[in-house]
């Protein structure tokens, strides 16, 4: 079952860090595509289980950016 999840994240500040989340995001596995938007603070990613949801927050947080609850 996928689903989109909307993913708080503090840290972002241009296009470039956009990119470089989606990439990250996008190599997680069961994550089918993400999206990033500095302006709003937020990924939101097509993910097929909840398992792959919280993979995705742990590889924000390596990343470098702040995952906000």
């Amino acid at each position: 079952m996928k689903e989109d999840t909307v993913i708080n994240v503090r840290g972002m500040h241009c296009r470039s860090c956009e990119m470089l989340l989606a990439d990250v995001l996008c190599d997680v596995d069961g994550v089918e595509k993400a999206v990033a938007d500095s302006r709003k603070g937020t990924v939101v990613i097509s993910a097929r289980t909840p398992h792959a949801v919280e993979s995705a927050k742990k590889a924000i947080e390596k990343a470098g950016y702040r995952v906000i609850a």
